[in-house]
């Protein structure tokens, strides 16, 4: 096929990112720096390779083939060296060196995709891409999406919303499902926390509502409408009050009232990674809200007219 891109991860037997068991297509590259993100080795297109610390012995096996010369210990004279060679992944025992991020031809990743074909057929499941930010790598999830539609798989993409709308509609209008993400309503909050302002995003929403999965053997655009959700990724701290989300849901039925919402509470398993790659930690101020207090958040939204959705 002959058209690459870079993924962080093809990572099977998911039931939490649309129906049924799905595979999930990580891509990597986002326009967003989110403060609370869980997969940090996404920020950038490139290969990446991670040290887990917690895991190494100290054997020395990858620096003994490291063409770099960087030692056991990445974090101190290795991560702006490493050229992601994988040498030292091969080498080590312990999996304490490892790909996080690499360049992929689009036929892999189909091949991949066919390998659990049989578990989407029997659970009603397809493919989610992720990231990343898919939408990041317009022409890879174009090739991608279509040759998964045109095999008659379901396809779902999870996006944060800050893309050339246009550029994308094709894969877009492919999907069975959208999950977009609405962050915040205070575009200089949204600013703070992201790196950008959520006025594209605002407008991507809206836009939404325009799409149609395209007839057999054209690109008319006039079947059905993808189904969508947007999803709150709830931070304790930053979004969580009930002015915002009862401004979100609000938002969301006036421009889409056919969609449904989900909210998501924080966590903070992305630490691990953090590590892996040299970077430092910085979600000591957030939290993650309760049981009690997302029960609370989500009637607020759903009294703004919305209906909530839940996938976890």
């Amino acid at each position: 096929m002959g058209v690459k891109g870079y993924i962080m991860q093809i990572q099977p037997f998911s039931v939490n990112d649309g129906e049924g068991i799905r595979t999930n297509i990580f891509m990597a590259g986002c326009p967003l720096r989110c403060r609370w993100c869980s997969n940090p080795e996404g920020f950038e297109q490139r290969e990446l390779v991670g040290w887990y610390e917690r895991r190494c012995i100290g054997c020395g096996a990858c620096a003994a083939v490291c063409p770099q010369g960087i030692s056991v210990d990445m974090n101190a004279d290795g991560h702006e060296s490493c050229i992601a060679c994988g040498a030292c992944v091969s080498a080590c025992p312990e999996e304490a060196r490892t790909r996080m991020a690499s360049l992929m031809d689009a036929d892999d990743v189909i091949k991949e995709v066919h390998r659990h074909r049989l578990f989407y057929s029997y659970s009603g499941g397809g493919v989610t891409f992720s990231g990343g930010e898919a939408t990041s790598q317009p022409e890879f999830l174009d090739c991608l999406s279509r040759e998964l539609y045109d095999s008659g798989y379901s396809i779902d993409l999870e996006s944060c919303g800050y893309f050339d709308f246009e550029r994308v509609r094709p894969s877009l209008e492919r999907m069975d499902l959208i999950f977009m993400d609405l962050k915040h309503m205070d575009p200089e909050l949204h600013r703070k926390y992201t790196g950008v302002s959520n006025e594209l995003i605002l407008e991507n929403i809206a836009r939404l509502g325009t799409l149609r999965h395209p007839d057999e053997g054209s690109d008319s655009g006039n079947g059905k409408s993808p189904e969508i959700v947007i999803r709150i990724p709830v931070i304790g701290g930053v979004n969580n009050s009930e002015e915002n989300i009862a401004a979100s849901a609000a938002y969301v039925h006036e421009v889409l009232p056919e969609a449904r919402m989900e909210l998501l509470p924080y966590h903070s398993l992305g630490r691990i990674k953090y590590e892996a790659i040299g970077l430092p930690f910085d979600q000591e101020d957030f939290y993650t809200p309760d049981k009690a207090e997302m029960k609370k958040l989500r009637s607020i939204a759903a009294a703004q007219g919305v209906v909530i959705a839940d996938y976890r």
